[in-house]
């Protein structure tokens, strides 16, 4: 009976069960110990830890290779919750090392308590002295990581080289490569040029003991990755020069660019105010950082491509080569000026007003003394020629040629945030004036008022166009980068306009006039140099001015180029509020020829003078004291 049952197909069924369980669980036995390698890994991550090492990021240098930003050794201090001693450690000569309150200590460990097992950042730029009595000192769950630290040997141009700061949460949404707690270019050339100064991070493998210490390098480095320094940069800026024309431009809100005319590379670029950006660097940063946000006068703000001024009478030169382009113009033609441009009749009589010069002057005359009369006429002619049927198409005409000057949209720096100004159209003044408008409604933009707004980059830009006689290179800010081939072809190209190069020279003879004969840009002149140059006194806003129930001086263009033939260097020098065209920005911007082309300064008076320039800008103190009155009462309450 019991071999029946043996032998009956439940039992046999059952047993063929019992094998095959048997036979799943000796696989999988022998999968994990011959194949898997989860379980060693495992079992190897309880006394090894992967590190990332974090590479050099890459320097910056100006045209003749001095350093504008380099790296320096620094250390982030790690800690480990579940690595510290049982019975604690002496907090207070910790702090003494890391030259921080306990208060920072404690707030530190108590948010790495609640990740116990995963290394949590103390504070970061420990210098590498600190960091050796740290090591020697042997606190049990504390280690240090390799960091770089950037610095700005020249303390200067914050708002042109930018800084670095730690990445945010939206950058790292949309970034590969980063992780949190990693530095990115933040503004300048920093941001820009971000994907060759960050360089590889590479990752080592070391063997630590149940209280985190490093006992050595797993399996000799055998998989240790190498980080990869970030590239070298080499700047267009000239050192020396950034920092003289910052120099003279302390004190004062506004910006000087300067272009080498052959090449498009900029020698210069200031904003001022500026910031030495070495104010961003280490632990004081976050509190420079408030300080400089809560400035009114905005010192990290790149006026040079982002602000929109008028340029004012430095744009005739712009009517005049249209005017002869378009044949509404030629050089000996001559306009009466009765101190101003006359038009319209009855209640509707209206004035363009002009400074007092002699009278009845022709086209090279009108730049060197800048006659408003002057080249009112030519702008109404421009856009009332009978061959375009109607002022608006005549003004959308004008339009092209102003486009083909750089004004009117951006002109591609290789820096971020720049802006394109403004140039009005025909669709556009529709829409403002209701379709019912004509030449005498937007007469202003004849002298760079009204509706026209630029940069300085771009007024920096025609003064290179004059100069090279009818075309421009993209201006840029960066040479080359070494050991990489993937600086960008558009910065070698050619930009022409809409005018030929032959009606230039006329053009740069009033300017040569103005300079080194007669007119408004005298101070401007360098023996010997035949520089060229056309001033501009660019009105702001005069409603502003009634609303603040105040007054302020109009602002001082100029923009230069030198020498005459076969230019070295083409300049704008804007100075908010500071008069006439002669009285800040002539000087301040010859001054920076005269060090760039003779390697001296032989006016040293000039230069105390323009150091000293004390400029009226009462309504940007009156916002930072609303501002700061503002902020106390918040705080109190």
């Amino acid at each position: 009976m019991r071999r029946e049952e043996r032998t009956s197909p439940n039992y046999t069924h059952l047993r063929v069960v019992v094998y095959i369980v048997a036979a799943l669980l000796l696989g999988r036995l022998a999968y994990v110990q011959l194949i898997d390698d989860k379980y060693d890994a495992l079992a190897e991550s309880n006394i090894m830890r992967p590190e990332v090492e974090y590479p050099m990021r890459g320097e910056v240098v100006d045209r003749n290779g001095e350093p504008l930003i380099r790296s320096r050794v620094c250390y982030d201090v790690m800690v480990v919750w579940d690595n510290l001693p049982k019975k604690g450690f002496d907090s207070l000569h910790l702090i003494s090392i890391l030259d921080i309150p306990i208060e920072k200590l404690r707030k530190e460990l108590k948010r790495a308590k609640q990740a116990p097992k995963s290394p949590h950042l103390v504070i970061g730029y420990l210098p590498q002295d600190a960091k050796l009595i740290l090591d020697e000192s042997g606190f049990d769950g504390f280690y240090t990581r390799f960091r770089t630290a950037r610095e700005y040997p020249r303390k200067m141009g914050g708002n042109m080289l930018g800084y670095v700061g730690e990445i945010s949460e939206e950058q790292l949404k949309k970034w590969d490569n980063y992780a949190a707690g990693d530095y990115v270019g933040v503004g300048g050339i920093e941001s820009y040029y971000e994907k060759y100064l960050r360089g590889v991070k590479g990752v080592s493998y070391r063997i630590r003991d149940t209280r985190g210490a490093v006992k050595g390098a797993y399996d000799n480095g055998a998989n240790d990755v190498l980080p990869e320094k970030g590239y070298k940069i080499v700047s267009t800026i000239d050192g020396r020069l950034q920092e003289f024309a910052e120099e003279l431009m302390v004190g004062k809100i506004g910006s000087v660019v300067a272009i080498e005319p052959s090449t498009g590379e900029i020698l210069v670029m200031v904003s001022s105010p500026t910031y030495n950006p070495d104010l961003m660097v280490g632990r004081q940063r976050n509190n420079n950082y408030a300080e400089m946000l809560h400035n009114q006068r905005q010192p990290q703000y790149s006026r040079a491509i982002k602000e929109n001024y008028p340029p004012g009478s430095t744009f005739k030169l712009v009517q005049g080569l249209i005017g002869l382009q378009e044949g509404v113009l030629r050089p000996s033609q001559r306009y009466e000026c009765n101190q101003g441009f006359h038009y319209g009749v009855g209640s509707h009589a209206r004035r363009q007003k002009c400074h007092v010069h002699r009278n009845n002057l022709n086209l090279r005359e009108a730049v060197a003394h800048s006659c408003n009369a002057y080249f009112c006429y030519v702008f109404r002619n421009i856009i009332t020629n009978p061959k375009y049927g109607s002022v608006k198409e005549g003004m959308r005409k004008w339009n092209e040629y102003v486009h083909s000057f750089g004004f009117g949209h951006k002109l591609g720096v290789d820096l971020y945030g720049e802006y394109g100004g403004f140039v009005p159209t025909p669709e556009w003044l529709d829409k403002a004036n209701g379709k019912y408008w004509n030449w005498g409604t937007v007469i202003s933009c004849a002298i760079g008022q009204g509706e026209m707004a630029a940069t300085p980059l771009q007024m920096a830009n025609l003064a290179a166009i004059v100069a090279n006689r009818g075309y421009y290179y993209t201006p840029h800010i960066v040479r080359s980068i070494e050991g990489c081939d993937s600086m960008n072809n558009r910065f070698k190209e050619r930009h022409y306009t809409m005018v030929d190069s032959a009606y230039f020279e006329v053009i740069v003879d009033g300017m040569w006039m103005g300079v080194n004969k007669e007119g408004t840009s005298r101070l401007a002149a360098l023996p010997g140099l035949d520089v060229c140059g056309k001033t501009g006194t660019a009105q702001h806003d005069r409603w502003k001015d009634r609303v603040r129930k105040i007054r302020y001086s109009d602002h001082s263009a100029f923009i230069s180029f030198a020498p005459r033939n076969n230019p070295k260097i083409a300049i704008a020098a804007y100075i908010e509020h500071g008069g006439w065209g002669a009285s800040a920005a002539v000087p301040i911007a010859s001054l920076i020829e005269e060090l760039y082309l003779t390697d001296t300064i032989k006016r040293p008076e000039l230069v105390e003078r323009m150091k000293n320039l004390s400029l009226d800008y009462g309504y940007y103190d009156a916002k930072q004291r609303k501002y700061d009155e503002e902020r106390e009462a918040k705080e109190s309450d």
